[in-house]
């Protein structure tokens, strides 16, 4: 059942109205005959973590049932406050004021899922194949990736292609995302660069592809729900990462325990979660999501409905600048003066400036800009601001990458509503 604007909920929500099913859709817990539910190994861990500490008596839980530590803290799963779009597959993403951390938290990572997640995601028994044209073919374990290559822990941005899908105007299909599905966390694993120069890259290689674990919505096992590549320039870059680790933990299972890559910068659907097999290609990739208008967007400015012949649509590589107010919240009372802070990105580029404003666009200020702390991940930015006087206003900020390319207060339609990068603009109250 998918959720549409009007239906939107949060994930505690999902539990309140339909507990078995979020039940099963999060924990992956097994029902018995007696109603009680029998927990996999990786959906007891996320509930001991969620209430600190082991569950002795977990196999006499009811199916439905949600520890009463989870409830009262209106933690669920490790996620904190996101807004449910869809349940098949679970989409969920988060309200700005939920993405004031420097780094990410966990529990504030939106969830962005094409297909049926697995149910055996044992990382002691995961493993991962190199292939395709590669001198030495080879089959990893989350043991042999540590091992054998340097571990290393970096932030990096990750955005879906559709973010802001849900203020284009005529509508674009597919989840309407608003501001946030968008995060920097801190992702431990391996280079895919170093692994893949072990495997050895072969002169005919254009393009990767990722393949998952995850099952098709239709159940169909030889079916794929998504499998996305990126050039071979890209995968051999310094900061995409096959990780096993996010913000010092394993991965959550929304976020694709136990091995996962992340593409920074690149659309997070590059960035495959469950990962099994990357194979090395002489084409570019031509999996689920990689042709026709998936992922795509007209390669010349369209008027709003206007119909696009598929073979006039170009895959998207790196994403637009883009910056987001985390404080104040929309729709606060403030003081006369407030700070105001946020965050701000560009694809594989850095940001220059940030600005703000409070009289609808007419006057900027600067923010004060920190620098990314390391390639690939956003930056924060915080400005004060003085109000002249009680009343409604708009904080609006924009910000300017080192290309020189500023973002728009509005952007040109595409049929699929990807890459909306309009300014954000927050309501205030000031009193």
């Amino acid at each position: 059942m998918a959720l549409d604007e009007e239906k939107k909920r949060s994930v505690h929500e999902f539990f309140a109205d339909n507990p078995e099913k979020a039940d099963k859709t999060f924990f992956g817990r097994i029902s018995n005959p007696d109603r009680r539910g029998f927990l996999k190994r990786t959906g007891l861990a996320t509930m001991a973590a969620m209430v600190g500490t082991s569950i002795p008596f977990h196999r006499n839980m009811p199916i439905g049932f949600v520890p009463a530590a989870m409830a009262q803290q209106n933690v669920l799963v490790g996620k904190d406050g996101l807004t449910l779009l869809n349940d098949r597959p679970i989409n969920a993403e988060t309200p700005p004021e939920y993405l004031d951390d420097a780094i990410t938290p966990t529990s504030r990572h939106f969830i962005r899922n094409n297909g049926i997640p697995p149910e055996d995601v044992d990382p002691a028994s995961w493993t991962l194949t190199i292939d395709g044209f590669v001198d030495t073919p080879m089959e990893l374990t989350i043991a042999d990736l540590r091992a054998q290559f340097e571990v290393v822990t970096m932030a990096l941005t990750l955005e879906c292609g559709g973010n802001g899908r849900g203020f284009f105007n005529p509508p674009a299909k597919g989840n309407q995302w608003t501001y946030g599905a968008v995060a920097c966390s801190e992702w431990t694993g391996v280079r895919l660069k170093d692994v893949l120069e072990k495997a050895g890259v072969q002169s005919n290689v254009v393009y990767t592809a990722h393949y998952g674990a995850d099952g098709h919505l239709s159940g169909d096992p030889d079916k794929l729900p998504i499998s996305r590549g990126v050039p071979i320039s890209k995968a051999m870059t310094d900061n995409v990462l096959i990780a096993f680790e996010m913000n010092g933990d394993a991965l959550h299972p929304m976020n694709g325990a136990p091995l996962r890559l992340v593409v920074p910068g690149w659309p997070a659907s590059t960035a495959q979660k469950w990962l099994t097999r990357i194979e090395l290609r002489d084409q570019v990739h031509d999996g689920p999501k990689m042709t026709g208008t998936a992922y795509r967007v007209p390669g010349y400015p369209v008027s709003a409905g206007q119909d696009v012949p598929k073979e006039d649509f170009v895959i998207i590589e790196r994403m637009p600048v883009k910056s987001l107010v985390t404080f104040p919240a929309n729709g606060a009372d403030t003081g006369m003066e407030t700070e105001v802070r946020g965050h701000a990105w560009s694809g594989d580029r850095t940001i220059s400036r940030v600005e703000v404003s409070t009289d609808f666009g007419s006057t900027w200020i600067d923010a004060d800009l920190d620098s990314p702390v390391n390639d690939g991940a956003w930056q924060n930015w915080r400005a004060n601001v003085t109000l002249p006087q009680a009343g409604y206003y708009e904080v609006w900020a924009r910000a300017t990458d080192s290309e020189g390319v500023m973002q728009p207060f509005a952007i040109d339609w595409n049929p699929k509503g990807y890459l909306n990068n309009t300014m954000h603009r927050v309501g205030i109250r000031a009193s």
